[in-house]
């Protein structure tokens, strides 16, 4: 099947986990609005009228199926690719683990922008510099270290074992979006974390990974997405 992946064109975002399971998957895919006039396609689809429309990207079409939010889209895929658990409870713990990586998501965005998105960086730098230093003291440790103690726990390369799921290709989204945004508190904390450094090592390191990190098909990070950098909230 070739599947139509839609969202912003110019930034990685929640878009970028979707993406990440379908070049692992080896899949077929069309980056819609990356193509000429794909953004107007996508915001029809989103405004279409009677059926399922999305109410915002990422979705996924796959054949008549139109399939929204990327903890969904995921689920779907991996149970199509076996980038999830064959069994209905492996399933939905992998599904659980993603919505708990998509909260954190939500926080990670937080950092740069605690009174909301509608507002520019420049105008909330104080709630910014405050809210970042909670979530380096509180939520980073309280997200990672689940993670790290799921790896821990189960002992093999992957955080459900020795088979890599959907849930691996987030957190190594994860690690690598940290480090970009926030060098040198990351570079401080990896120590804390050496099981999800090691998973991010061996995810980037996959054959299909590793080609798709290469070219350019893989958006750089940007000062317009979730990861966003700024130097006085690394400090």
């Amino acid at each position: 099947m070739k599947y139509e992946l839609y969202y912003w064109p110019e930034i990685q975002g929640r878009g970028e986990y979707v993406r990440l399971a379908l070049e692992e998957a080896g899949a077929t895919y069309v980056d819609v609005a990356r193509g000429p006039r794909g953004t107007s396609a996508m915001m029809k689809m989103m405004d279409g009228r009677g059926g399922t429309p999305p109410f915002a990207p990422p979705f996924l079409k796959a054949g008549k199926l139109v399939i929204g939010q990327t903890a969904n889209i995921l689920l779907y895929l991996g149970a199509r690719h076996g980038l999830a658990p064959k069994t209905e409870a492996g399933r939905l713990w992998v599904h659980q683990l993603q919505l708990t990586i998509t909260d954190f998501v939500v926080e990670i965005h937080d950092t740069h922008h605690p009174l909301g998105p509608s507002l520019y960086y420049e105008d909330q730098k104080p709630p910014a510099k405050k809210r970042t230093a909670d979530f380096w003291s509180e939520r980073v440790p309280k997200y990672l270290g689940y993670f790290e103690q799921l790896l821990t726990d189960r002992g093999g390369a992957y955080v459900t074992g020795r088979k890599l799921t959907y849930v691996d290709l987030s957190l190594f989204q994860i690690v690598d979006g940290l480090r970009y945004a926030f060098p040198k508190r990351m570079k401080a904390f990896e120590a804390d974390i050496p099981g999800l450094v090691g998973l991010h090592g061996r995810v980037a390191a996959r054959p299909n990974i590793e080609a798709y990190l290469a070219s350019d098909r893989r958006i750089a990070f940007n000062e317009q997405g979730i990861f966003r950098r700024y130097r006085e909230l690394d400090d």
